[in-house]
């Protein structure tokens, strides 16, 4: 199957997702954060991936940019999913970069009394190198709905990335609660647990589990904790 055909089934891969949560009028890490304004986002993902990305926002429907993402995991024997399909017979390691250009897209927004709830979506392209170092086409689309109070938090994600050597999903799954209300120009304190799940080729397979404290003031934006295992996972978020 070539890598054009299997990105053209990526139009009807993303499923719309929901939950209760969230903050209202804070930064969050979303795509699209202000009309006519700069996101800057950095994420390290427990020693499995890593990701950068810079958007520039005309409208707050809708953002533009770049982004590069990075993955490393050690895959066990006999894991099912990997190596095109096919379990390895010994531990293998995986790693693979996808540099990307993206458009997000706010299709919906909730203004409520007290709480705010959006779905977003996105979709990328870019080039990705294969084992042979060379360069493929990548393809991306994810999605992520979220709903707000001032006391609690919750978001739900997904991203496909597939092209002609792989395709993987990253389901993201975060639950909050803030000890007091805060406003704009109040330092926000969150205690979060996060549950991700890795799915596909050439990653490996599970959930990983992390316990997070987020702060943030005005537009500067930081998250952090540790998975289960101990390992570090961590996101930083710039308005500008």
């Amino acid at each position: 199957m070539t890598s054009v055909h299997r990105v053209s089934r990526f139009g009807c891969a993303v499923a719309l997702l929901g939950i209760l949560a969230g903050v209202t009028g804070a930064a969050q890490a979303r795509p699209i954060a202000f009309a006519d304004g700069v996101t800057i986002m950095s994420e390290y993902g427990a020693e499995t991936m890593r990701e950068y990305q810079a958007f520039y926002a005309p409208s707050y429907r809708y953002s533009f940019g770049a982004g590069h993402l990075s993955f490393k995991s050690h895959i066990p024997a006999g894991t099912p999913g990997h190596s095109h399909g096919a379990p390895s017979l010994t531990d293998t390691e995986a790693s693979h970069g996808i540099t990307y250009l993206r458009f997000n897209y706010l299709p919906k927004r909730w203004n409520l009394e007290s709480a705010q709830a959006n779905i977003f979506v996105w979709a990328s392209a870019g080039q990705v190198r294969d084992a042979t170092e060379d360069l493929e086409f990548a393809g991306n689309v994810g999605a992520q709905f979220d709903y707000e109070t001032r006391r609690i938090y919750a978001s739900l994600r997904t991203d496909l990335h597939e092209s002609s050597f792989f395709r993987h999903r990253i389901d993201t799954l975060q639950l909050g609660v803030a000890p007091y209300e805060h406003d704009y120009n109040t330092l926000a304190v969150w205690f979060l647990v996060q549950a991700r799940q890795y799915s596909g080729e050439l990653l490996h397979h599970g959930t990983e589990f992390s316990a997070l404290v987020r702060l943030f003031k005005r537009k500067s934006w930081i998250e952090a904790g540790v998975t289960q295992e101990g390992r570090v996972q961590a996101m930083l978020m710039f308005n500008f």
